[in-house]
């Protein structure tokens, strides 16, 4: 029987954008896909988006949240295909494919309980200009201490794995996804990266703008190392940025 993959779309207010991940998802050639929508009890045109593509959507969730770590808690909460994604409401797929390409590597891998690959961030209005590449090649589990992580919009996990070890913290405002990876991580779950381009992510989201976030970002990525036992200190998570920087020069 064919794999059952649960992606998930949080989303608030994302009329600007919502219209592009809907479409990227329902494109995929891969049958058996569930299509899950949380939305925050949205104020603008988003559920009216979300709604004509009533019956496309296997479920639509909308009512106040706690932010978007409980609404991705809310879809993985619901899902029930073997293994679950999010993709967020500002990011679309990189082709029709990904999917199918995805599974296939699973499948060849079956005792995989989790599968990364790679991602490029584009410009917020022209989704077809990259402005960098995320890549997964060189990432090891050590990386984690410096703040390193695998993508986390192409990583899918088997659902059993958020039974097993818990959701996303809510005590996190912006690294709640790095965290979980972490626990993933420390918990020795077997992880295989699929050498691709899964999914285009727009500049500006929270996490990747503004020089608090990013402060604020790295204060939870070493909170989240030691709670995961994983030595770490706010120097060596520093360290990461030359790295960062570098990126920008691959296309």
């Amino acid at each position: 029987m064919a794999l059952k993959i649960s992606i998930i779309t949080v989303c608030y207010n994302s009329v600007e954008t919502i219209r592009d991940t809907i479409e990227s998802v329902l494109l995929q050639r891969y049958p058996n896909i569930e299509y899950i929508v949380v939305d925050g009890a949205s104020k603008d045109g988003t559920l009216s988006v979300i709604s004509e593509y009533e019956g496309r959507i296997a479920k639509v969730i909308s009512e106040p949240d706690k932010g978007i770590y409980d609404a991705m808690n809310k879809g993985v909460k619901v899902a029930t295909g073997d293994y679950v994604g999010i993709l967020n409401s500002d990011d679309v797929f990189a082709g029709e494919n990904v999917i199918q390409e995805m599974v296939a590597h699973l499948q060849s891998n079956p005792d995989a309980e989790a599968c990364y690959a790679d991602l490029v961030f584009v410009q917020r209005k022209q989704i077809d200009v990259v402005t960098r590449k995320y890549s997964s090649e060189s990432f090891s589990p050590w990386k984690v201490r410096f703040g390193f992580m695998i993508p986390h919009p192409t990583f899918y996990a088997r659902r059993e794995l958020f039974e097993r070890y818990g959701d996303y913290k809510l005590g996190y405002r912006v690294s709640a996804d790095f965290e979980l990876m972490a626990r993933f991580f420390s918990k020795n779950v077997k992880m295989v990266r699929h050498a691709a381009v899964m999914v285009k992510m727009r500049e500006g989201g929270i996490s990747t703008t503004g020089f608090w976030w990013r402060i604020h970002q790295n204060l939870e990525i070493v909170k989240a190392c030691k709670e995961n036992g994983i030595y770490t200190n706010i120097l060596l998570v520093a360290m990461k940025v030359p790295f960062k920087l570098a990126s920008y020069l691959k296309k």
